[in-house]
């Protein structure tokens, strides 16, 4: 995790240094205990080490990946907290998703920690509680408003490496219009 971070940080230094103004110091690992506390969870080790590293993004303003904030542990609890409370609330009792993979169909799942965030309630989340077939930490894409659900990765750190080896490929280009780093066909 420390030489991906690291390369992502030469990229980040020479295509959008204010993105790299926005990353976190690393996360303590009472941090990282607090927030498994509060959720309820253990995080995947490739997870913990990258916010040992960076604690997610100081605020929202460019997103670091597909346009997306990267949370920090703090705003991944608020914005769980969110989801949780709906969830408590009945609000999603009769409905379904529709996965793309070994995701359970729920339309929301407690065990789905939401790792990023659009500003408009879309995230990547860790599935910590895939469908047979799936891998625990499995990234899956999540949508308020379509029950649209796909694996994006098996793990953290084989999505974070996608990410970091397309912006070294120039797959991803910063776009102050598009809000941070997206695609290049986007753009």
């Amino acid at each position: 995790m420390p030489a991906l971070w690291k390369r992502f940080e030469a990229w980040l230094d020479a295509n959008a240094p204010v993105l790299l103004e926005t990353l976190r110091p690393g996360a303590t690992e009472e941090q990282i205990k607090q927030a498994e506390l509060f959720l309820s969870v253990q995080f995947p080790d490739d997870f913990k080490a990258a916010y040992r590293i960076h604690n997610g993004q100081t605020h929202y303003h460019h997103g670091l990946i597909d346009g997306r904030e990267l949370l920090s542990l703090v705003r991944i609890q608020d914005e769980w907290k969110v989801w949780k409370d709906l969830l408590d609330g009945g609000v999603f009792q009769d409905c379904t998703s529709e996965p793309t993979g070994p995701i359970r169909d729920d339309w929301w799942n407690a065990q789905w920690i939401p790792i990023t965030y659009d500003g408009s309630g879309n995230h990547d989340c860790l599935d910590l509680a895939p469908a047979a077939g799936g891998h625990i930490g499995q990234i899956i894409d999540f949508w308020h408003d379509d029950a649209t659900r796909e694996v994006k990765a098996e793990s953290f750190g084989a999505w974070f490496a996608a990410v970091v080896e397309g912006c070294e490929a120039g797959q991803y280009v910063f776009s102050e219009e598009y809000f941070g780093i997206v695609s290049r066909e986007d753009v």
